[in-house]
């Protein structure tokens, strides 16, 4: 996790002062999230980046605990949630593979902008699955590179191998939607604003069924 930490410690603050590149997908991603938001619930989320999402989502749930890569990332985080007295957020520097997450102990997880970083996604998007209790929810918005720019699959081994690039997962929707439904989560809905936008996703961990 060092090297994947240095890299984005270096662009942490000129991140953090980046405007939302679509605000309205965004504003609509997050109008689908809290719809299924309430006040007893415990969230995670996994690449919190500098905390915007997790602290948007706060004031409807009962505790957010959001992991990054970046400590600097982390750090910003932080800073944002004091300054808002955000007392139900926690932002700590880690990965879903490398936190300690008990089994069946949240309503929803979160991966935004993350799942195409990882050199695993379906060991994440399974841990993921395994955190939530029956019923729970997995969101994620992912840049699926093999639609959006297929051609960067080319690129991506030499730009990572010069430290140029984070390493990339260059993945179709189809791919996406095949890793989520692997470990049983039944997609409820799919949305992608435009044909070079990331793939909005909510996933669902079915009830337990009962003896019939």
């Amino acid at each position: 996790m060092a090297a994947q930490s240095a890299f984005w410690d270096r662009l942490a603050d000129r991140y953090a002062a980046q405007p939302v590149a679509d605000q309205a997908a965004y504003e609509s991603k997050l109008a689908a999230t809290r719809q299924l938001l309430r006040p007893d619930m415990d969230v995670f989320e996994f690449g919190c980046g500098t905390g915007s999402t997790a602290l948007i989502h706060a004031s409807h749930v009962r505790h957010v605990r959001a992991v990054d890569f970046s400590a600097r990332m982390v750090e910003i985080a932080q800073e944002k949630a004091g300054k808002a007295g955000a007392n139900n957020v926690s932002f700590e520097q880690g990965s879903i593979e490398s936190v300690d997450l008990v089994p069946g102990s949240f309503d929803m997880v979160m991966g935004h902008s993350i799942l195409h970083l990882l050199k695993d996604k379906r060991a994440a998007i399974a841990r993921s699955h395994e955190a939530l209790r029956p019923g729970g929810y997995f969101v994620t918005s992912t840049a699926c590179l093999g639609d959006m720019m297929p051609l960067i699959r080319f690129v991506a081994p030499i730009g990572n191998r010069l430290g140029l690039l984070p390493h990339l997962d260059v993945m179709t929707a189809a791919q996406l939607r095949h890793a989520i439904e692997m470990p049983g989560f039944v997609v409820e809905q799919q949305w992608q604003p435009t044909r070079k936008a990331a793939v909005f996703i909510i996933a669902r961990k079915p009830e337990r069924v009962g003896p019939v």
